[in-house]
């Protein structure tokens, strides 16, 4: 929630970077808006406008992208043990970029434990997954080699915060009648499936029936 001077003074100079702006404005412009989950972007563009027009002291990392939340992990040797980002939107996608100087045969590889793939991860590569339901880690890397990442992600909570009306949940449930909990509660209950028609389908991508 916050940063001392230095690390703040690091994280000012990276973000107004060109290079990382251009990353960013990738992983925005490709994987959403034009080729792969429109429906997604157009989701979570909506709550981070909506978001930003209720607290004018809020302000974008990056101008060219949908997402409020950034992570830089200088290393030497970024590695992961097996998690979930379980703060992150369940069916939000996380955009994750790899950088330094190792072999990708010998290490640094992406292990999707959930659907039983290892898959080898080269510096400078991007993967984009469901780092809020996906189970991912990556793997080490030789005592000599380097290893850096850069991911993006959108918080679940403020989704959260959004839609109940910029306060608690408490505070929503509280204002709500035994009828609206009901509808609440089955709407919750069915989330997970509104957040899987945010995904494209194999025709949508031009992909065999």
């Amino acid at each position: 929630l916050g940063h001392n001077s230095t690390n703040q003074k690091v994280l000012d100079e990276l973000t107004a970077h060109w290079s990382i702006k251009r990353l960013v404005g990738f992983t925005t412009g490709m994987f959403f808006m034009k080729t792969w989950a429109p429906r997604l972007h157009n989701y979570c563009s909506n709550h981070l406008e909506r978001l930003l027009f209720s607290d004018c002291s809020l302000q974008r990392i990056f101008e060219n992208s949908i997402f409020p939340g950034a992570t830089f992990n200088f290393g030497p040797q970024t590695v992961s043990f097996p998690h979930v980002d379980f703060t992150n939107l369940p069916f939000g996608w996380c955009p994750i970029w790899t950088f330094g100087n190792y072999n990708h045969h010998k290490g640094g590889h992406i292990i999707l434990w959930d659907l039983k793939m290892v898959i080898e991860f080269p510096p400078g590569s991007l993967i984009v997954i469901p780092s809020g339901s996906c189970r991912h880690s990556n793997t080490r890397i030789g005592k000599k080699e380097t290893r850096m990442s850069f991911t993006q992600y959108f918080s679940g909570g403020l989704c959260r915060w959004v839609d109940q009306g910029y306060q608690t949940q408490e505070q929503y449930l509280n204002s709500l009648d035994q009828t609206e909990r009901d509808r609440e509660s089955e709407r919750r209950r069915m989330r997970w499936l509104m957040g899987l028609g945010l995904y494209p389908t194999l025709d949508e991508l031009g992909g065999p029936p």
